[in-house]
């Protein structure tokens, strides 16, 4: 039989939200002609779908078995429509993250391959840089991705490819700056400082709770330059960033490694399942090629830490 993809492509992202009104909202449908192609679909088929329950709805037996081959048919359709509107055009490329300087793992990927055909912009965030992957506004995208508030999109790729120490960074005239190195529990003697809020700061986050840490978050994130002014100004607070990040001679700023264990910050590239742009499997290359060199996946339980959700991230050995 001959299936509608408008329509299993509607079963599917209901199925992921079991509710019509979340379906219809993500398809930019009205809420009735999301039911109609469910309907449909349903007669096609010969088989209910869904129970309509009084707080949503649930997949019958026929629709949990409909449900996976029903996500493959979707992922075929898009990698079809890609496959034929695809142009000799560079791969889009994106970064968010900026206080991490994300393009420094570019740099070095770019590196093993000089010849890919790339073209780099930045977005405000992950959240942002999801949905311009998934309307197809970039192809790729490099940051630290955080834990969404629905299922990981089934359409969407996500791969750890970098794990990179971070360091403490504090006004020279911090009671701690004159050490050589600092562990997490050390650091409980300061308080550190982000300028975004808690929930926007997942690994921060998470390293304050694990060890005990005070956490002052919030203000207005102006960049990396005024983010050190504002460090260099205030003794009583120090910040983590990615060792490899500079911080300029002058700045009135300490460089301590943190050890004992050493925090990880994870880095995450992320592109659409089934994406046939030519230059992808050149880019994952030389991300493999690059981690390998520069041991950038290594991890020993005994001297780092990361948090819970990375560490299910983890290569398989």
């Amino acid at each position: 039989m001959d299936l509608d993809l408008a329509q299993v492509r509607a079963f599917v992202v209901t199925a992921d939200r079991l509710h019509f009104g979340q379906a219809a909202a993500e398809l930019y449908l009205t809420q009735q002609a999301l039911s109609k192609r469910v309907a449909r679909l349903e007669d096609a088929l010969g088989r209910k779908l869904f129970d309509r329950t009084g707080h949503g709805v649930e997949l019958t037996d026929a629709g949990r078995r409909f449900v996976e081959p029903a996500r493959e048919l979707v992922r075929a359709g898009e990698a079809a429509v890609a496959a034929a509107r695809h142009e000799e055009r560079p791969l889009r490329v994106s970064v968010w993250g900026h206080m991490f300087v994300p393009l420094r793992t570019v740099r070095e990927v770019v590196d093993h391959d000089p010849d890919l055909d790339i073209e780099l912009s930045l977005r405000p965030g992950f959240l942002a840089a999801l949905a311009d992957l998934r309307d197809g506004g970039i192809d790729f995208a490099l940051g630290r991705t955080h834990a969404l508030d629905e299922p990981w999109p089934p359409g969407v790729t996500r791969r750890l490819v970098r794990l990179e120490p971070v360091k403490a960074v504090m006004s020279r005239k911090a009671e701690l700056a004159g050490a050589a190195v600092l562990t997490p529990a050390r650091l409980r003697e300061a308080r550190l400082w982000f300028p975004a809020p808690r929930a926007k700061v997942e690994f921060l986050r998470a390293f304050t709770e694990r060890f005990g840490v005070p956490g002052d978050f919030g203000g207005i994130n102006l960049g990396l330059d005024p983010f050190l002014a504002h460090l260099a100004g205030h003794p009583e607070l120090f910040s983590l960033l990615c060792a490899d990040v500079e911080v300029p001679a002058g700045s009135g700023l300490r460089e301590i490694p943190v050890t004992g264990p050493t925090p990880l910050y994870a880095w995450h590239a992320v592109w659409r399942t089934g994406e046939q742009h030519a230059v992808l499997p050149r880019l994952l290359a030389a991300f493999a090629a690059a981690a390998a060199e520069e041991s950038w996946l290594d991890y020993d339980p005994a001297e780092h830490w990361l948090p819970e959700a990375d560490q299910a991230a983890l290569p398989q050995a």
